[in-house]
């Protein structure tokens, strides 16, 4: 695999390795002494799935305090734009952002770690999205950063007339109002 630290400390881009032949393909997703060689220790808990149509953004998701997750996702099916931003108050790069196209066709894998709201908008037909998670769902500390904060300027790559939202992600905080 190959590990690529982005501009945010903390955030990477994983690219596997794909062995290809005439059957298909082979890769590793995830090897724990090669991510922790090169990421550090995270003991994940709990894998994920969900799935959603074009136009959908999930998101921007954290849990608060001890109940932070870090998260290692990626698409099998379709594709996303994936965003993270750093809400680590202490941070250097506290209110950045990165944005990273992940796919079945690239299979990137984008690995965020606690202190990070995180989201992502469907942009093919469907999408598959998986992530590893270091920690439980506490529905009592999860929050929500507001997708549209004018303070971000986040480029979602479709128009507010083409997303499909939860009532949840419609109202989410503005970066100056989270505690995190």
């Amino acid at each position: 695999m190959n590990f690529i630290e982005t501009e945010i400390k903390g955030l990477w881009i994983i690219e596997p390795h794909i062995l290809t032949d005439s059957r298909g393909y082979f890769m590793e997703v995830f090897k724990e002494e090669e991510f922790t060689k090169q990421i550090g220790e995270v003991h994940f808990i709990q894998d994920n799935e969900s799935c959603s149509s074009f136009g959908v953004l999930r998101g921007m998701h954290y849990q608060e305090g001890d109940a932070a997750q870090a998260k290692l996702v990626r698409v099998i099916a379709g594709c996303v734009w994936d965003v993270a931003v750093d809400i680590r108050k202490a941070s250097a790069t506290f209110g950045q952002y990165k944005m990273v196209e992940l796919s079945a066709e690239n299979k990137r894998q984008f690995f965020i770690p606690r202190g990070f709201a995180h989201g992502f908008l469907v942009m093919s037909e469907r999408a598959i999205f998986t992530y590893k998670v270091d920690n439980v769902y506490a529905p009592a500390r999860e929050r929500t950063l507001n997708f549209r904060d004018p303070e971000l300027h986040i480029p979602w790559p479709l128009e507010p007339s083409q997303l499909i939202l939860s009532e949840k992600d419609k109202s989410g905080k503005f970066l100056n109002e989270i505690q995190s």
